[in-house]
């Protein structure tokens, strides 16, 4: 399977749409499409087929333009590997138990309301997918945090927090979200309920530093490459890197192929950054024998 958008992040292009790439690679032109269109009206009309035949009527045409710029690039055997990773990526709605740690401002919250937390969002997760809808539109996060602080135990109690209306606290949904929140209460044990290590806690402080450094260099090394930085490393793949993990994106493929090794040897001591404030030069990696 070939993604036009992911190739295309190898030639120079950020995250591109279609049109843009049609644009930029063959000159065309497609019609702008409504973003509030209901796709599941029929008939659909004449502008709305327009729209969607253009979706798919250059994608031969453009693939094969793009194919031919990595081939020439040799960057083919990269864009694949990257396509293959996104057919292989697990897909799938989060985990609703694990909903509590999306929540704006959560770690805010300390002991039982931190249960009270995870079970009101845990809720709001599974009703916002029984609804087809976004869960901030079924209990916005101002709410999830206010029930989470004052674990009512009524109706009238539970409209006393911040962000909860009728529509929340009575009927069906009212005594459901009133479970929810006797179930936190229920759950909570002596302490805080702990969030996962966030990018950089298991990082020796020593490395800490390496990150933006290392960071600003790849952003660098990417713009020089026409590479799509995003694509190439995140913090995240960097901080695994710099963690030892072995499962780390920068120790395999191609990414290990561009900046994968040259990281490992400047932690290690082998190379560094070096810095001129010249145009078009900026970081650049050195050995440190032959500097």
């Amino acid at each position: 399977i070939l993604d036009t958008q992911l190739c295309a992040s190898f030639i120079g292009y950020t995250q591109p749409s279609l049109a843009s790439l049609l644009q930029g690679l063959l000159k065309i032109v497609v019609p702008k499409g409504d973003r509030l269109t209901d796709w599941l009206r029929r008939p659909l009309t004449s502008d709305q087929l327009r729209y969607a035949a253009s979706d798919v009527a250059y994608l031969a045409e453009l693939s094969n333009i793009i194919c031919t710029d990595l081939t020439n690039r040799g960057r083919m055997e990269w864009a694949a590997e990257a396509c293959e990773e996104l057919r292989t990526r697990p897909t799938g709605p989060n985990a609703p138990r694990d909903a509590w740690l999306r929540v704006k401002d959560v770690r805010t919250l300390k002991g039982k309301s931190r249960f009270v937390a995870r079970a009101v969002a845990e809720w709001r997760e599974e009703r916002a997918m029984d609804l087809d809808l976004p869960p901030r539109h079924v209990l916005s996060d101002i709410a999830v945090l206010g029930v989470a602080q004052r674990a009512p135990r009524t109706a009238d109690d539970l409209l006393q927090s911040r962000g909860v209306d009728n529509r929340h606290a009575n009927g069906a949904q009212g005594k459901a979200l009133l479970d929810a929140i006797q179930a936190g209460v229920h759950d909570a044990v002596d302490g805080d309920l702990h969030f996962p290590s966030s990018e950089g806690d298991d990082l020796e402080k020593s490395l800490r530093p390496a990150v933006t450094l290392v960071s600003a260099w790849i952003t660098e090394l990417a713009k020089q490459s026409d590479l799509d930085a995003g694509l190439l490393a995140t913090r995240k793949d960097i901080v695994d890197l710099l963690s030892g993990a072995t499962d780390a994106r920068l120790r395999q493929g191609w990414r290990k192929e561009i900046v994968g090794g040259d990281i490992e040897d400047l932690v290690a001591g082998r190379k560094a950054l070096t810095f001129t404030g010249s145009a078009g030069s900026g970081l650049k990696l050195v050995d440190i024998e032959s500097s």
